[in-house]
């Protein structure tokens, strides 16, 4: 199988394309990536000279680019996207540009080559906030950030294309990811990265969020098995083995690094900022699938990674955009 990824120098893509390579040695991967500030080659630098593996650079909003990439491929995965909350409430414009006029040329581009099978990897943030009870994927879409919006927007262009053209697409949505490779935006790398620093984390609000934290490589698993087995039309919710609010977590962390207290501080909330996030998964573990990673192995290595990679985080928290979004944010800049 010949499989186009969009957004494969990113962090969940990157881990798809290893997690592909090594299970399926007839697989051949076109990764079509725009290389903004999150996506980093040094991600897939241990593939580079796998000849079933080909990198294209260019936008999902290009559809040139897109021809180009997409011509005699099987399948689509699509994780191409803007993903940080943070930044789409501090300009909505790209991600909206990103994430639904992308969606739509990749879309349209699947159906001039007559795909085999389109995945679009989406987030739990569509349902928005949930006070109790979990997620299932008939329930109505709440997004509450510019960012979830744009998502919701993607998705059911997706449902459209299914819908009108007979494109045979799934959707994937699901929780937090964590894992080595994540950009040290993200909330747990840069709580690992920062504590490493002894540089304070910034904890928004109360810190009573709720959130489910899946690891990477299960996520990886989960995508295969949609990619492959699920049901055309159909939408499949993936989630971890571990919830708990954010301050629960980040103690956690603390205790696992031997860091003080005082290295956490407390910044105004988010505006927008959901409470809660939790799926039903019951349909995709139909399919088979459970969650192999048990969470405080998987955190432990993630924290083990990041301390013997050093150099890959590290590089891109001194660049200027990293800082200067990170002092606009957080009003301080912290030590890299």
């Amino acid at each position: 199988m010949k499989i186009l990824v969009t957004g494969g120098l990113g962090f969940i893509g990157s881990n798809f394309i290893r997690y592909m390579l090594r299970r399926y040695p007839s697989v051949r991967i076109v990764n079509l990536d725009k290389q903004t500030y999150a996506g980093n080659p040094a991600s897939l630098r241990d593939v580079e000279e796998d000849p079933r593996y080909r990198y294209h650079r260019g936008d999902i909003c290009d559809a040139e680019a897109v021809d180009k990439a997409i011509r005699g491929v099987d399948a689509v995965a699509h994780f191409a996207a803007e993903s940080h909350v943070d930044k789409s409430i501090l300009d909505a414009g790209a991600f909206l540009q990103t994430n639904v006029i992308g969606t739509q040329i990749l879309l349209d581009a699947a159906l001039r080559h007559e795909v085999g099978r389109f995945l679009h990897v989406s987030t739990d943030e569509v349902y928005g906030s949930v006070a109790k009870g979990h997620s299932t994927e008939d329930d109505p879409l709440l997004p509450n950030s510019p960012y979830a919006a744009s998502k919701a927007a993607s998705d059911l262009l997706v449902r459209s294309y299914i819908v009108t053209h007979k494109l045979p697409a799934v959707v994937s949505r699901a929780s937090n990811n964590f894992g080595p490779y994540q950009y040290p935006e993200k909330a747990l790398p840069l709580l690992i990265t920062n504590f490493l620093d002894d540089v304070p984390f910034p904890l928004y609000g109360d810190g009573r969020n709720v959130r489910d934290w899946l690891y990477v490589l299960d996520h990886a698993r989960a995508l295969d098995l949609i990619l492959r087995e699920g049901e055309i039309g159909g939408i499949y919710n993936v989630g971890g083995s571990y919830s708990s609010t954010n301050r629960e977590l980040i103690d956690r962390v603390r205790r696992l690094m031997d860091k003080p207290r005082d290295l956490v501080r407390r910044v105004p909330d988010r505006p927008g900022h959901d409470r809660r996030y939790a799926l039903d998964c019951s349909k995709l573990r139909r399919l088979g699938w459970r969650p192999e990673t048990e969470f405080r192995r998987a955190l432990a290595d993630t924290i083990g990674w990041y301390r013997t990679n050093e150099t890959w985080w590290r590089s891109l928290k001194l660049k200027g955009g990293y800082r200067d979004y990170y002092k606009k944010q957080y009003g301080k800049r912290g030590k890299s």
